[in-house]
């Protein structure tokens, strides 16, 4: 159980750091306002009233405003990242003595020998009152 906790634990935290460092964009196409396309990592593809609008363009009126539009979202990731721990302020150094020195110390067992009657002797048995009371354990 254990390595398998550990084993999605660090899975998860090597998902997490791939993803906070990628950057990509989100390509949408409306028509109207109504969502016609959108495309993770390429151009989203449109309605087909682009078409529709050039070969109008050769008569001569006055054109109307394009009712669709393309949305660009981007997402950036992170490009800075503190892969070593050269500097640490005191306090930093504090925590990270704390923290190594607890969790070193939450999986030994104490080993002590808490026998406090190893250094005294039974008293001297005198009459067996187990047989004289005739009392047995079975």
């Amino acid at each position: 159980m254990k390595k398998v906790f550990y084993k999605i634990s660090s899975a998860s935290l090597a998902l997490i750091v791939l993803l906070s460092t990628v950057s990509f964009t989100v390509d949408s196409h409306y028509c109207g306002d109504t969502l016609v396309d959108s495309s993770l990592f390429g151009h989203a593809e449109t309605c087909g009233m682009e078409v529709q609008q050039q070969l109008d363009s050769s008569e001569c009126d006055i054109s109307k405003k394009d009712c669709c539009s393309d949305e660009q979202v981007i997402v950036e990731g992170q490009d800075t990242l503190k892969t070593s721990f050269d500097k640490l302020d005191k306090d930093q150094q504090l925590f990270v003595a704390a923290f190594i020195h607890t969790y070193i110390n939450l999986f030994f067992e104490s080993q002590e020998d808490l026998n406090s009657y190893r250094n005294y002797t039974p008293p001297p048995l005198v009459r067996d009152i187990q047989v004289l009371d005739q009392t047995f354990l079975i």
